[in-house]
C-alpha cells in the first residue's frame, strides 16, 4: 500500500460534535451515508433537536439530520458516536429517541407523509456484545404474532396511503438501526464503507481511498488548519476520553474483584478446601485466609 499522508486529523466523534454540523462540511457526512446506505444521499438540513445543541459541557456526540435519498424521499437520520458508558445510558429509553426525531422534525412544519423513515446509526468504540463475527450490524423494527409468529405487514392500500402510491417500497415505516463496532474492525479494506470505518478507528485517510468525498476529510478535518482555541478544545476532548476510559476500566476491575471475593466467601461458608477456593475464586492464599478470619 502507498504511504499515508502525514496530516494530523481530528477524530470523527469530535468532528461530528463540532465541525460536521456546519453546512459547508455536510459533504463528508453525505459521503459516509452514501457508503453505508448504498444509495445517493443529500443532506437537507440539520435537525433543530435537543441533541444538536452545541454545548461544551455536553458529552453527547450525536447529530440529527434530515436527508433526501435518490428517490427524493425524506429520511431522518441520527448519527451517534458512543463510548460504552454513554451509549448504555442513552439507550435505556429504547425507541423513544427515534420517535422523538420524528416529532422534532414535524415541529418544523413538515407533514407526516414527507418522512419516509427514521434511521439510527451508532458508531461504537467498544464491543457491544459477545462472540461477534462482524463489525457492522443492521436491524429493523418488525412485529410478530405471539401465537403463531406471523409477521405483521401493511396492506397494499395502507402502503398506498402512507407512501403516496409507492406501494412496492421494500422497507417498512418503522425505525432501522445500524451498529458499527469500530474496535472489531481489523483494518482490512474490502469496501467503500471500510474506508470510512478505517478513518473512525485510526483518524487517518490513505491516499488510495476512493469512497465518495472521503478525501475531503484531509482538508476539512486537519488539526493544524484549525485555530488555537479549536485545537485546545480538541485536546481537552481527547483528555476527557482518556479519563473516561480509565474510570470505566477501573470500575470493571473492581467489579471482577468483588465477584471473586463473593465466590470465595460462598465457598468458605460451604467448607470447601483452600486449594479449591483458590482455583475457583482466583484469589491468593493470603487473601482467602484474610476472608476466613473475617467470617
Amino acid at each position: 500500500m502507498n504511504a499515508t499522508t502525514s496530516r494530523t486529523l481530528v477524530s470523527f466523534d469530535w468532528a461530528a460534535k463540532k465541525i460536521l454540523r456546519d453546512k459547508a462540511n455536510f459533504d463528508i457526512l453525505e459521503g459516509f451515508l452514501c457508503s453505508l446506505l448504498k444509495q445517493e444521499i443529500k443532506i437537507i438540513s440539520l435537525l433543530e433537536s435537543e441533541s444538536n445543541r452545541d454545548d461544551e459541557t455536553d458529552k453527547s456526540n450525536r447529530v440529527d439530520l434530515v436527508v433526501e435519498n435518490q428517490n427524493k424521499e425524506l429520511i431522518v437520520v441520527e448519527i451517534q458516536n458512543s463510548r460504552e458508558v454513554h451509549y448504555l445510558k442513552s439507550r435505556k429509553a429504547g425507541l423513544y429517541g427515534s420517535a422523538k426525531l420524528i416529532v422534532d422534525h414535524l415541529k418544523l412544519g413538515d407533514d407526516y407523509d414527507k418522512v419516509r423513515k427514521v434511521i439510527s446509526i451508532s458508531i461504537l468504540y467498544f464491543l457491544l456484545g459477545e462472540g461477534e463475527t462482524d463489525y457492522v450490524y443492521h436491524g429493523a423494527t418488525e412485529f410478530y404474532g405471539l401465537n403463531n409468529q406471523s409477521r405483521l405487514t401493511l396492506k397494499p392500500a395502507q402502503k398506498q396511503a402512507i407512501f403516496n402510491g409507492v406501494s412496492k417500497l421494500k422497507s417498512n415505516v418503522f425505525p432501522e438501526y445500524y451498529l458499527i463496532e469500530v474496535e472489531k474492525f481489523q483494518n482490512l479494506i474490502q469496501s467503500d464503507l471500510d474506508e470510512w470505518i478505517y478513518f473512525f478507528k485510526n483518524s487517518e485517510i490513505k491516499k488510495e481511498f476512493k469512497a465518495k468525498n472521503i478525501q475531503l476529510v484531509q482538508e476539512k478535518l486537519d488539526l493544524m488548519q484549525m485555530s488555537e482555541s479549536e485545537r485546545r478544545a480538541f485536546e481537552r476532548f481527547m483528555m476527557n476520553k482518556a479519563s473516561e476510559r480509565g474510570m470505566l476500566e477501573s470500575a470493571k476491575i473492581e467489579g471482577q474483584i468483588e465477584n471473586q471475593i463473593e465466590t470465595a466467601r460462598a465457598m468458605i461458608a460451604a467448607g470447601e478446601p483452600l486449594e479449591k477456593i483458590k482455583r475457583y475464586s482466583r484469589l491468593s492464599e493470603q487473601e482467602i485466609l484474610k476472608l476466613q478470619s473475617e467470617t
